[in-house]
């Protein structure tokens, strides 16, 4: 099983869908690397020569911000639109879609769960 970026790739998998694995790598990324790399993208992941694991790493790691680097990449990024108080930001503290979704239907994932309003009920049904 290969490790490259601090990854293992499956061993069962075709070498162009293992990549996708690598948070920051998706299906043309992929393909662009194992295309620099020297490797066919169809071989299977444990079919793999250690020389050929090396080219893919060596291109990854030259060329790409993939995993932690890439995640505390964003994380600055987000917590400076929080620290500047723009619309952006001020979405992402109160936890509730970014990109100008609608928000009075849908919206469950960032809302939560529904939270029940106490309803009003007038005098004559509480005698």
């Amino acid at each position: 099983m290969p490790r490259i970026s601090g990854v293992d790739l499956p061993a069962e998998k075709q070498v162009k869908v293992a990549l996708t694995h690598i948070f920051g790598i998706g299906h043309a990324l992929a393909a662009e690397i194992l295309k620099k790399a020297g490797v066919d993208g169809n071989a299977r992941t444990k079919a793999l020569t250690d020389e050929e694991v090396g080219r893919i790493s060596s291109v990854v790691e030259s060329g790409y911000t993939t995993e932690g680097h890439l995640k505390r990449t964003v994380s600055q990024n987000i917590n400076r639109l929080k620290e500047i108080a723009c619309y952006r930001g001020m979405r992402h503290r109160k936890n509730l879609p970014v990109r100008g979704q609608r928000t009075k239907t849908n919206a469950r994932t960032r809302k939560g769960p529904r939270k029940v309003v106490a309803v009003k009920r007038s005098i004559k049904a509480m005698s």
